[in-house]
């Protein structure tokens, strides 16, 4: 089953060229997150690939009480709106309730609908009534196929521009797998796909009270996603990963970004 390409902003998922979700985990500071977006905007410039930035204003899923959170929903959606209008890239974030899927929708050009949070029929319904692309995130619990029901959902709330993002699947205690045979099987269902590579290395709550992860093993496994079919890749990008105040472990570090970009443009153009 052919699935159709998805528009956001500039950007077309499912086009004849990849598409990359970038951009920190958080929202460390105003100041932090403009500087990213320019650094990454302008090495995607460069390498000529399709951006769509990403960075979250609130980390609403925290392993501690004392982690690092973000700065709120409207301020979060002020700065990054103004960043995707002077940059002129599409914007995405993710919500986690009716009410900031309904604040986001005002000024947010694709909605992420967070992993543990797929199945949340309300949310879901909130983020179809704004009318603006939206990606979910597939739970760690989930089958592959598991995917139609979310879809049918979103689809029945009269949204049908969505995409699905594949970020490993819970394996034990404490590990996540990415299973590449996800991607095809998702894709032969007739949806858009991307995968997230640095959450796929996540360990979740490895370290106590707090995630770690296999962050050097990122790139592989986008590699292994772009060689095994899917229409971008998902990475969080830091410019100092070691000092990251959320999900530090598993992120990109920018000064590698743009080989890792050059590698996954390659795989693309030969698989196609």
């Amino acid at each position: 089953m052919n699935a159709k390409s998805l528009k956001v902003g500039k950007v077309t998922i499912g086009g004849k060229r990849p598409a990359f979700i970038l951009g920190p985990c958080v929202i460390e500071s105003e100041k932090f997150v403009w500087r990213m977006a320019k650094k990454i905007a302008e090495i995607c410039s460069a390498e000529d690939v399709h951006l769509i930035f990403k960075a979250s204003y609130d980390k609403a899923n925290r392993s501690s009480v004392r982690s690092f959170r973000g700065i709120g929903v409207r301020e979060g959606c002020e700065i990054l709106s103004a960043i995707g209008r002077d940059l002129k890239v599409p914007i995405t974030t993710d919500v986690h309730s009716p009410n900031e899927a309904e604040i986001a929708g005002e000024k947010i050009d694709m909605l992420q609908i967070p992993a543990f949070l797929c199945r949340q029929t309300d949310l879901l319904r909130a983020a179809a009534a704004t009318g603006r692309a939206i990606n979910v995130k597939k739970g760690q619990f989930l089958a592959p196929w598991d995917v139609r029901n979310i879809a049918e959902k979103l689809t029945a709330f009269g949204n049908s521009q969505f995409c699905f993002t594949e970020r490993g699947t819970t394996f034990g205690y404490n590990n996540l797998v990415a299973d590449m045979r996800s991607l095809f099987w998702m894709r032969e269902a007739g949806y858009r796909i991307f995968f997230d590579a640095t959450h796929s290395v996540q360990r979740p709550g490895g370290a106590g009270d707090s995630t770690s992860g296999d962050g050097t093993i990122a790139p592989i496994l986008a590699r292994a996603a772009m060689a095994a079919g899917c229409d971008g890749i998902f990475m969080e990008v830091h410019e100092n990963p070691a000092r990251a105040l959320s999900d530090g472990p598993n992120q990109i570090p920018l000064k590698d970004l743009p080989k890792h970009l050059r590698v996954l443009k390659a795989i693309h153009a030969a698989v196609s």
